[in-house]
């Protein structure tokens, strides 16, 4: 237990990115009401994902974490749950399938509601309003009354959480990830694409596959694995409050877990040292995530390892970076180095969405999926070269036909993003887009792994 801890210990702490309360008794009440609240997942599940990542650490796995950008209460519809869910699986097939690794699945959902921003306010037309900041605090409507922070939110934000956690849960461990569905994942719209001929092919082997074993007498039946899949859920531990209010004692190791996610990650504007979301996050059991990007410095992310992990515990922090295309290979190489140096056990993990965003001619905000893609080899490369594990890949994606990055062989075109270009925030990839991303990565992996295996001869 992290010492001189305590669940609020974050209040004496600087806390950035945080809204402003008009109405302290009416937040006091909603805490209180959401601390007597079940709590949304349970220490031994953040126990299994923290084992499963240990062994991303080690090189023998790959972790995959993607959901949406920011979730909101009127995209809600179990289609949209299922939709990304099953993406988040054909990318694991294809990783899977290509590398022979095993990969951890991991949400940007049930919870990923609350949005750091560049400024506190926002002007259209001459008119400054608070910005939003994701529908957990405020309305994305641009009217006064809507961009009030209400406390209210966080019960609505718990609520859908526990709905889509629910449905997760039945999707993963009711038959739907059965790997005799692996053909029936398949969007009816992704037709048109020439990586769907692809996972086609792939999905008939491993139908031969399990054809084969069936007639060995090894299915499903005796082999739960085949049906069933593990997946956690993750998101921005950003609005403390919430957090807070879900941190429960495990009654087995008397050790604290944030019960509102698998895994929570600390953001590029929040992990600075002496801040209020650091002193949280040191003093749960869950697995942690940080996201280091142009500003980190290496002395100051060892400084923030030994804070958030010093018992350095394999499978207890992910390093998530995020530089943009054209940086990442300067920026990256010396926080690879420094930590390898000093022995921390840390997956690396790439978010290759935040640092490649562009403004488009007509307005539309956008991430060409070639530069995505850039950003993901170049992240690779460093690894190559410093003889470390590119252990993971963190995107913001969507199971929807949606027009929000442009390019992937698709070809998505600046003309094409009003089609339908939906998100509450960020762009994201569609379900094409990501398939794509899984084939171009298992070639990287395969590469990875080429590389191991002349170094171990």
């Amino acid at each position: 237990m992290a010492a001189n801890w305590t669940p609020d210990s974050w209040k004496q702490a600087e806390a950035r990115q945080m809204p402003h309360w008009p109405d302290a008794t009416a937040l006091a009440e909603v805490e209180s009401e959401l601390s007597n609240y079940p709590p949304l997942v349970f220490a031994g599940e953040a126990r299994n994902l923290k084992a499963d990542l240990a062994r991303v650490v080690s090189g023998r796995a790959f972790l995959l974490q993607g959901g949406d950008c920011a979730e909101s209460f009127a995209e809600f519809h179990p289609n949209n749950i299922r939709d990304t869910f099953r993406v988040i699986l054909q990318m694991a097939v294809v990783l899977t399938f290509a590398s022979k690794l095993p990969v951890v699945k991991v949400g940007r959902m049930a919870g990923q509601f609350a949005k750091p921003r560049s400024a506190d306010m926002e002007s259209i037309d001459g008119v400054e309003l608070p910005s939003y900041r994701g529908d957990i605090i405020n309305d994305i409507a641009f009217t006064a009354e809507g961009r009030v922070p209400d406390p209210r939110r966080m019960v609505r934000a718990y609520s859908q959480s526990a709905a889509t956690l629910n449905l997760l849960r039945a999707f993963a461990q009711g038959g739907y990830a059965n790997l005799h569905q692996v053909n029936a994942w398949t969007h009816d719209f992704m037709g048109r694409s020439p990586w769907a001929e692809q996972y086609r092919g792939i999905a008939n082997r491993i139908g031969e596959a399990l054809d084969f074993m069936a007639a060995c007498g090894i299915d499903a039946d005796s082999v739960p694995q085949l049906k069933t899949a593990s997946f956690y859920t993750s998101h921005e531990a950003l609005l403390l409050p919430y957090e807070q209010a879900l941190t429960r004692q495990d009654s087995l190791t008397g050790d604290w877990y944030d019960t509102s996610a698998h895994m929570l990650w600390i953001g590029d504007r929040t992990r600075f040292e002496g801040s209020a979301h650091v002193e949280y996050l040191r003093g749960v059991g869950n697995p942690i995530g940080m996201k280091v990007g142009p500003s980190m410095q290496p002395d100051a992310l060892l400084r923030l390892l030994d804070t958030l992990n010093p018992a350095r515990e394999a499978g207890r922090m992910t390093l998530i970076s995020r530089y943009g295309h054209d940086k990442v290979e300067a920026g990256l190489a010396p926080l690879v180095a420094a930590v390898k140096r000093e022995g921390h056990p840390v997956i690396w993990s790439c978010d290759p969405m935040h640092g490649n965003v562009i403004k488009t001619d007509n307005g539309y905000k956008t991430r060409p999926f070639e530069r995505i893609l850039s950003e993901v080899e170049g992240f690779f490369a460093v690894h190559r070269a410093m003889g470390t594990h590119a252990g993971g890949i963190h995107i913001e994606m969507t199971g929807q036909n949606v027009t929000e990055c442009t390019g992937g062989a698709v070809d998505v075109t600046q003309l094409d993003l009003a089609d339908r270009y939906h998100t509450h925030c960020d762009p994201r990839l569609n379900a094409a887009q990501s398939i794509e991303l899984a084939f171009k990565l298992a070639e990287m992996l395969n590469r990875e792994m080429q590389e191991r295996q002349k170094e171990a001869a």
